[in-house]
């Protein structure tokens, strides 16, 4: 009796304690509002993952990153190597070159934790790039969710030039090279080119300042920029509320799925380690960026077959493919071989990113709120753009390594860059006309499956002696993802108000090439009654659909 009424008191003294201390800090910080964020509920997707693979991804970036600048030197002062590794024994080389190859034999473990860095470095990238794909095809770049892609496609023009500053930094033979053609692309804008090259370089090729100048930039201005931007995308992400998948009791009012605290924290947490695993496996196995059998750099030194890393593979290409074409303007030699594929083709893919959910809005008329993903194929031609693009960046990758290809496949280095101009040209067409096809193809294999059921793989005889095959019911939570496509009409050829009657003829045309091949579904009166019942969660089945998720986030 005594020791249940000291644990008593105990737990009395605790829970005041601990109202006390929740008082206090609510009087001071915004305590009592994280309660409904602590709730805030984050859908279920493999999809969804990719945006944390990416932030994990830097957060690993971030932690290398501070080791490697306590042994790096960001110094173009020449020395002579007189460290562990033989075959450099008594060669001239930078600072920097020489503080990265210590940091590879002679500190401990500092192989390992530049190799993490720079798999995490293009794993970084490559989760961006997979993550804006999946926010393109699914719809997700829409209202109200505009201003989050332009975040989104900024992280991405930021994490490219991080990249390549990083990259830079060893002041190897390799990296020297990727150096020597961006002096190259600098020098050919003009008027300013030649001004332009002077500031970046200090001076005349290749100079002494460059190198702190990189170091500044890649682990001061660049990284605050990405770390401020990775916030508010964040920030934008809990206000808007996640985007989620269409299904029963899924609607645009609300979000389905685990809370915040402490289903979603958890998982999180062990993607988190799962990525840092990964990248460590891989810097352990996978060796990357040997920077000491390239050797130092040298400007009048190139290594045959030197190729960069992806993220630039394709203005690599883009300048492999530009025919030979100059012209002589007041004296000025305008260098477009140089000047179209690296300057002003990257400037027009950036701009049409930036634009496209603007320029989908306008073409479209479509000024809704949008909190359900679309499935690629019911939308066929945003799918097909989004493919072309990706054969398009394809190509000229390929084409950044065709000196590669032509040696390893025994095939004719001229032939090869013709067969990449061509496609170039021919093959995102192709790729677009090719998915919208499959898309639509796909709708009218929905259609069918929603009016005469799943096959079963059951054949019987009929009555007049043929044979069929015998069709089952759809699962209810299919039959409803597939009954709520909607194929919005396309606008009038009337222009809107304001605008001129050739830029409403434009517009109805250009939504007619929109929305104009469709597969239309048919629905009962029935089921479109139980369907819209179903989608304000109030029908028998809303609740049944989904015994272990949890709903939060109303309509504000």
């Amino acid at each position: 009796m005594l020791l249940q009424r000291r644990r008593a008191r105990a737990g009395a003294r605790a829970r005041h304690g601990a109202e006390h201390t929740v008082d206090w800090a609510d009087r001071r910080l915004p305590v009592s509002e994280g309660g409904g964020l602590l709730r805030k509920a984050f859908p279920e997707h493999w999809s969804f993952l990719l945006g944390e693979i990416a932030l994990y991804s830097f957060v690993v970036l971030l932690l290398t990153g501070v080791w490697l600048t306590l042994f790096f030197k960001p110094s173009m002062t020449e020395v002579v190597y007189d460290g562990s590794y033989e075959p450099l024994l008594g060669v001239s080389m930078s600072e920097a070159y020489r503080s990265t190859v210590d940091i590879s034999f002679d500190v401990r473990g500092g192989l390992l934790i530049r190799q993490v860095h720079h798999w995490a470095a293009l794993v970084f990238l490559s989760a961006i790039g997979v993550h804006l794909l999946r926010v393109f095809f699914t719809g997700a770049f829409r209202r109200p969710r505009e201003a989050n892609w332009l975040i989104g496609v900024t992280l991405f023009v930021l994490a490219l030039a991080e990249g390549f500053a990083g990259y830079s930094l060893p002041d190897d033979l390799l990296s020297g090279t990727g150096l020597r053609i961006a002096q190259g692309i600098m020098l050919s804008i003009p008027v300013v080119g030649t001004y332009i090259s002077m500031f970046v370089f200090g001076g005349e090729y290749p100079g002494h300042d460059l190198i702190p100048r990189l170091y500044s930039v890649h682990i001061l201005l660049v990284p605050a920029l990405l770390l401020a931007l990775v916030t508010l995308h964040l920030i934008l992400v809990f206000y808007l509320k996640h985007t989620q998948w269409a299904g029963r009791g899924r609607t645009n009012r609300n979000s389905v799925g685990k809370p915040m605290f402490p289903q979603f924290v958890t998982n999180s947490t062990g993607l988190f380690f799962m990525v840092f695993g990964v990248l460590t496996v891989l810097a352990a196995v996978a060796q990357i960026n040997p920077i000491w059998a390239y050797g130092p750099y040298r400007p009048d030194v190139i290594s045959s077959g030197s190729q960069p890393d992806w993220y630039v593979g394709f203005l690599e290409g883009s300048l492999r493919l530009m025919p030979p074409f100059e012209t002589a303007v007041a004296g000025h030699t305008v260098m477009w071989n140089v000047l179209v594929p690296a300057v002003l083709l990257p400037g027009a893919l950036f701009a049409v990113l930036y634009a496209y959910p603007f320029f989908e809005r306008w073409v479209t008329g479509d000024h809704e709120e949008h909190h359900l993903c679309d499935r690629p194929r019911d939308k066929p031609v945003r799918t097909g753009l989004g493919v072309a693009a990706i054969v398009f960046y394809g190509v000229l990758l390929l084409a950044g390594g065709n000196d590669i290809l032509a040696h390893t496949f025994h095939v004719s280095l001229n032939l090869l860059t013709w067969i990449f101009r061509i496609s170039l040209v021919v093959a995102p067409p192709l790729a677009l006309a090719a998915t919208k096809r499959i898309c639509l193809a796909l709708q009218e294999r929905d259609r069918e499956r929603l009016a005469e059921g799943e096959e079963t793989g059951e054949v019987h005889q009929t009555l007049a002696g043929g044979y069929a095959e015998s069709h089952g019911p759809l699962d209810p939570e299919e039959r409803h993802v597939l009954r709520s496509r909607q194929a919005p009409e396309p606008l009038a050829p009337s222009p809107k108000e304001g605008d001129a009657p050739h830029v409403g003829r434009l517009r109805a045309t250009l939504s007619e090439w929109y929305y104009g091949d469709r597969v239309d579904v048919e629905e009962p009166e029935q089921e479109q009654e139980q369907g819209r019942e179903s989608a304000l969660g109030v029908g028998p089945g809303a609740a049944a659909s989904e015994p272990e998720a949890y709903s939060g986030e109303p309509e504000r």
